[in-house]
């Protein structure tokens, strides 16, 4: 738990990590949220960077690049290349996608190192809906690439409507396997050994039972 607690510390420090009553994109009214678009210095990247590699190499996935899920994913595949490198003497290539595919220049819908016959290692910063997943799972699959496993900082763990919402549904159709930084029991785990902020406990308890996959 020691670099979870870590990175919780972190991210309650520079406000990325909050409760109150928060409206989802998928309607729902959450008692915590994460912002990663708030860690957006230098020095706040860098450590995330180095948060991802880290779990990259003790997860001791076979992977030969990052890819970046646009738009949050594009820093983060990024800070963890050059964390891979910095740390671990790891020369890896990475690439993100466009959100509209340009005709023009070099064209395409993808920016970086082409993927195809590539194991990839998909990076986003939370996962919720798996809108943003399935997005870039299609990519990768329709340029003929291999997705060796998906990283995120947040895995929030939630059931949904007709199973889009579930990270189940990434794995019953691929065995995509998810790797987090931390998960909602991470942050309940937390929360029970912290004095001031332990008061949240009982609805995120309550959340869970009504939203999440176990």
């Amino acid at each position: 738990m020691d670099w979870k607690k870590e990175f919780i510390d972190f991210s309650f420090k520079k406000k990325a990590l909050r409760f109150g009553v928060f409206t989802l994109k998928s309607g729902r009214t959450s008692p915590y949220f994460f912002n990663s678009g708030l860690l957006s210095t230098g020095k706040d990247i860098i450590k995330i960077g180095l948060f991802y590699a880290r779990s990259i190499i003790e997860s001791k996935i076979k992977f030969d690049m990052l890819f970046g899920a646009a738009y949050k994913g594009i820093p983060i595949a990024v800070a963890t290349s050059i964390a891979l490198k910095n740390h671990y003497n790891l020369n890896v290539s990475y690439a993100f996608n466009r959100k509209e595919e340009k005709n023009y220049g070099e064209k395409g819908d993808l920016i970086g190192k082409k993927i195809q016959n590539k194991k990839i290692i998909i990076l986003d910063d939370v996962i919720t809906s798996g809108t943003a997943i399935h997005h870039s799972i299609n990519i990768i699959e329709g340029k003929k690439a291999h997705i060796s496993s998906v990283f995120v900082l947040l895995d929030r763990k939630e059931k949904g409507k007709r199973n889009l919402h579930t990270i189940n549904h990434l794995q019953n159709k691929k065995s995509y396997k998810i790797n987090s930084i931390i998960t909602i029991e991470d942050l309940i785990s937390y929360l029970f050994e912290n004095k001031t902020l332990k008061k949240h406990i009982p609805e995120l308890i309550k959340y869970r039972e009504k939203y999440g996959i176990y």
